[in-house]
């Protein structure tokens, strides 16, 4: 039988990562600047090492059930936030944000994707205590979103939406950015600036992803507490892991059929277990469908590790080739390893 997590070791650790969120903001507002290449690898260990030792003190407090629910949720939530990053990308680029401004725009869009996920979470979690015919719909959401992951246009997902659209025909935008201010003075009238389009398209993008993620995880696990720690380990040094991997993100190719892979077999193991605990009239009339497999907390974490692997070993492999045939390394054609200091900017 499952044990349960001591409830001082629930309220500690959420009290612990709110004050590192909010050290991490403070330095942010104190000291704006593009992270060094070695300042940005130092943040994205400790944030890693972190959740490593949090999954050992579950092993330890709880049981390996919940240390391994922990570890896959942790997986899959980081997994869908390079994706969720990857259109940070986008959005940078296609609005240019200049690099000095972008570390708040960062932490910006992190706050904002841990406010809709805690929202979703609660939202899930009644929705699951009340209704578990809610797996089903959880998990056609999910093959749904595979499907599109797999073979959606990426490319035009930082493409202004019709709100950004309306905004620019109703109100006076410059073409210029202040800091990261929303408004500024020019000639003496008020006017917006662009960083509140940036800000509007990045909630856009967190909009979605919560969408995503929330089903996923609750596929791993049922607990509100490990979904929520899964998705802040997983948000925490997303910032720097943005500054450390630069343009290789563009190259990770295959990472998309891997994060669609994930989707797809936890859609699955979602209406595994929804068959399980079947209480939908129509189906099986009304009863659990014994026979339907329940797949295993360390089987979903094999198979996501494995996605991910695979799917970055491949795009690195593939990027390398191209580059060669181009006459150059890969490293060569990553901006982020050819300019020396970034943080120096």
């Amino acid at each position: 039988m499952e044990l349960a997590l001591p409830v001082w070791f629930e309220v500690g650790s959420l009290v612990v990562l709110t004050l590192i969120l909010v050290a991490d903001l403070l330095i942010v507002l104190k000291r704006p600047h593009v992270p060094s290449f070695r300042e940005a690898t130092a943040w994205v260990v400790f944030y890693v090492v972190l959740a490593l030792i949090f999954a050992g003190l579950m092993f330890l407090l709880g049981d390996a059930e919940h240390g391994g629910q922990f570890l896959a949720g942790w997986l899959t939530e980081y997994s869908l936030s390079i994706d969720n990053l990857f259109v940070f990308v986008i959005i940078m680029s296609r609005f240019a944000v200049p690099r000095k401004y972008q570390q708040e725009v960062l932490m910006v869009g992190i706050i904002l994707a841990l406010i809709l996920r805690g929202v979703f979470i609660l939202l899930g979690a009644q929705l699951i205590e009340n209704f578990s015919w809610i797996f089903y719909i959880f998990g056609a959401f999910l093959l749904y979103t595979a499907w599109g992951q797999a073979f959606g246009d990426h490319e035009n997902e930082g493409e202004e939406t019709r709100l950004v659209k309306l905004l620019r025909r109703r109100l006076s935008i410059t073409s210029e950015y202040d800091g990261v201010k929303l408004r500024t003075r020019i000639d003496g009238a008020t006017v917006f600036t662009p960083m509140l389009i940036v800000f509007i398209a990045i909630g856009t993008t967190d909009l979605i992803f919560a969408l995503d993620s929330i089903p996923a995880i609750f596929g791993i696990t049922q607990s509100p507490f490990i979904v929520f720690t899964a998705n802040v380990f997983a948000l925490m040094g997303l910032r720097q892991l943005y500054f450390l991997l630069g343009g290789l993100l563009e190259r990770l190719e295959y990472l998309k059929y891997g994060i669609a892979f994930i989707l797809a077999f936890i859609g699955v193991k979602l209406f595994l277990h929804a068959a399980h605990v079947n209480e939908l009239p129509f189906i099986n009339g009304g009863e659990p469908i014994e026979w339907a497999p329940e797949i295993s907390t360390w089987t979903s974490l094999a198979v996501i590790v494995v996605a991910m692997v695979v799917a970055t070993v491949a795009s690195l492999a593939k990027a390398r080739v191209d580059a060669r045939k181009r006459g150059h390394s890969l490293m060569e054609e990553v901006p982020h390893f050819t300019e020396g200091r970034p943080g120096d900017e």
